[in-house]
C-alpha cells in the first residue's frame, strides 16, 4: 500500500467527522452566508484542529467568498491551501521526499543523537523501533539506548526490537540512572562508528516536574560525549489524544526543547486535525507519522500529501 493510500485510511475518522461532501454546507449557486460558515466551523472544531486554526480558515472563506455565489471547487481549494500553509509553518525547511531522513537535524560529523520522549502509552517504544528500522533501511548504522529504566518491560520490549532489527542496544539494570544509560549509549555509538544513536526515555506525565527535569539532565550528558547532542529531540504524541496533545507538546518542549513530533496511532481511529493545532500553537513541525502497526508503517510527514489525502473522496 502506497503512502497516499495509507494516509487516506489513517484519516478515515477525520473524514467521517467532516463528512467530506462540501454540498453538506455549500450549495452551488447560492450565496455563501454566515449560517453555512458556522456549520462548517462546527465540523472543523470537531476534528481537533483547534479554534485558532479554524478561525483562520473561516475568516479566509468569509473574506474571499462571503456574499458571493458559491463555487464549490474554489471554496474547497481555499480550505486546502490554507491548511497546507498552516501545517507547513513559516520558515520551515522543505523536506526532500526522496530522502526520508531529511527532517532530522544531523551532526556535522560523527554520530547524530536523537532523544525520544513522550507520556506512557503513546507508542513511544514502538515508534523508536520504527525509526530505527527507517534509519537502517536508508543505509545507516544505528544504536539504541534503553533509557526507560523505570519500566523493565520497556527495556525488554526495546531489546526484543533491537534483536529483530539486528541493531545494537545499550542498557543497564532496572532502576539505573537514565542519564547514565544515555551517556553509555553515546560512548558506544562513537566507539562503533554508528551514524545514529536513538535514546529512549522514561514515559512520564507532563505534570511530573522531577521526571521532566530528568529529561533535561539526559540531554545535557549526551553533549558531554558528542558535541551538539542531542541533535534532534522528538516528541511522540498519540494522535487519538486530541487537544490534550497540546499540553504534552508545551510541557515537553519546555523541558527538552522538542524539535519535532512523531505522531503515532494515526490509524483511522484518530482525529487528524490535532496536527494542525499543534503546528500552529507550538511551532513544532510534525516530522513523521505512524500509519499502522507494522514495523514499516512510519512515513515522512508531508503537509501537501496529508491535506490531499484528507480531502480525497
Amino acid at each position: 500500500m502506497g503512502l497516499f493510500s495509507k494516509l487516506k485510511n489513517a484519516l478515515s475518522k477525520t473524514k467521517q467527522v467532516l463528512k467530506m461532501n462540501p454540498r453538506d454546507w455549500f450549495r452551488a449557486g447560492e450565496i455563501l452566508d454566515d449560517d453555512a460558515l458556522e456549520r462548517f466551523e462546527s465540523r472543523l472544531i470537531q476534528t481537533d484542529m483547534g479554534v485558532a486554526a479554524t478561525t483562520e480558515i473561516i475568516d479566509e472563506l468569509r473574506q474571499k467568498h462571503g456574499g458571493r455565489k458559491v463555487d464549490i471547487d474554489e471554496i474547497w481549494s481555499t480550505v486546502q491551501n490554507r491548511l497546507k500553509l498552516l501545517l507547513r509553518g513559516e520558515g520551515d525547511i522543505q523536506y526532500d521526499v526522496n530522502d526520508p531522513l531529511s527532517p532530522i537535524n544531523r551532526a556535522e560529523s560523527g554520530t547524530t543523537v536523537i532523544l525520544v520522549s513522550g507520556v506512557n502509552g503513546v507508542g513511544k517504544t514502538t515508534s523508536i523501533a520504527k525509526l530505527a528500522n527507517f534509519i537502517q533501511k536508508n543505509g545507516h548504522k544505528v544504536v539504541l539506548a534503553a533509557g526507560d529504566t523505570f519500566r523493565a518491560a520497556a527495556v525488554e520490549q526495546l531489546t526484543l526490537w533491537s534483536e529483530r532489527l539486528g541493531c545494537e542496544i545499550v542498557k543497564k539494570a532496572s532502576g539505573a540512572d537514565p542519564a547514565a544509560v544515555a551517556y553509555a549509549g553515546c560512548e558506544r555509538a562513537v566507539e562503533t562508528g554508528a551514524d545514529f544513536l536513538v535514546v529512549d526515555t522514561a514515559g512520564r506525565l507532563q505534570t511530573q516536574k522531577n521526571l521532566m527535569d530528568e529529561l533535561g539532565k539526559i540531554a545535557r550528558v549526551t553533549a558531554k560525549v558528542i558535541p551538539g547532542a542531542p541533535h534532534e529531540s522528538l516528541l511522540v504524541l498519540d494522535a487519538t489524544t486530541g487537544q490534550n496533545g497540546l499540553s504534552q507538546a508545551q510541557n515537553f518542549s519546555s523541558a527538552v526543547g522538542s524539535t519535532g513530533i512523531v505522531l503515532s496511532k494515526l490509524d483511522g481511529t484518530a482525529k487528524g486535525g490535532v496536527v494542525v493545532a499543534i503546528r500552529q500553537k507550538m511551532g513544532i513541525p510534525v516530522k513523521y507519522v505512524g500509519v499502522g502497526e507494522q514495523i514499516d508503517d512510519l512515513e515522512l510527514f508531508d503537509p501537501d500529501s496529508f491535506v490531499d489525502a484528507l480531502f480525497e473522496g
